[in-house]
């Protein structure tokens, strides 16, 4: 049987997150039954991580396993002319029996979008959170240095699905601004249900002055989901890069 890992990208706008769901149509589930057709056989993926409804990826890995004879370079044609135009397969590969893209993937990085205008632009709708009141920048990147490093994020999570540990590591957290739009990229070695959303609203509210780069150590710290900021919608959030165990040869690191 082999395992082959997937490479895609895919808009979120029109399906309720990753994860098969009884309530509508996903990202898991369109995508296995496109794959369905092409290898003669059901198949189950496991993906990178649960997006949720209306969250974006320009990179996602998935692995299912196959007794297809189908070479890997042929698999993404034969796909994408059965998947939706917003979801597209970018490469596959047979990886080690032992490879799972969520159990395997040691870090992720997000990436979220604030368009900020005082009028709004249509070509970004879904695709970033429009914010009329400007924001200084200098100050959203003071607050969002304050989440990095290991500490307890129970704070900038909501209630999602149950977890050992609300312990995770920060590697950056990083915002730039380019004419109107502005980008806040993090990578951590894991995230909570809602987690980087969270942590936006926080910078944003840091941002507004209701509360200071400083505070958010103590917010942390005593754990209050209520003392943080709001949940930014989902639109303006991307899976935009992944890091894995073993070297598996996809598109994933492109720096690196």
């Amino acid at each position: 049987m082999r395992n082959i890992a997937l490479q895609l990208m895919y808009v979120g706008t029109a399906y309720h997150g990753w994860q098969i769901q009884k309530n509508g149509a996903t990202v898991q589930e369109t995508l296995e039954q496109a794959v369905a057709k092409v290898v003669k056989h059901p198949v189950r993926f496991t993906g990178a991580g649960r997006t949720d409804a209306g969250v974006h990826a320009k990179v996602y890995i998935a692995n299912f396993r196959t007794d297809c004879s189908i070479p890997c370079d042929r698999m993404p044609l034969a796909f994408n002319a059965r998947l939706p135009e917003d979801i597209v397969v970018v490469s596959a590969r047979e990886v080690s029996p032992g490879f799972n893209a969520i159990g395997s993937c040691i870090k992720k990085e997000y990436t979220y979008q604030v368009f900020n205008s005082r009028i709004r632009d249509a070509f970004y709708v879904n695709r970033a959170y429009f914010y009329p009141k400007h924001l200084d920048e200098g100050i959203m990147a003071h607050a969002a240095e304050q989440f990095v490093g290991t500490h307890d994020f129970a704070a900038v999570r909501d209630v999602g699905t149950n977890v050992r540990s609300t312990v995770r590591t920060v590697y950056y957290f990083d915002v730039a601004r380019e004419g109107d739009l502005i980008t806040l990229k993090v990578c951590a070695n894991g995230f909570l249900y809602n987690m980087v959303r969270i942590m936006v609203g926080t910078v944003l509210y840091a941002a507004e002055g209701k509360l200071t780069p400083a505070e958010i150590g103590d917010i942390l710290r005593r754990g209050n989901r209520v003392e943080a900021g709001p949940t930014v919608p989902p639109g303006g959030l991307y899976m935009t890069r992944l890091w894995y165990r073993e070297p598996v040869g996809l598109d994933t690191d492109p720096e690196e």
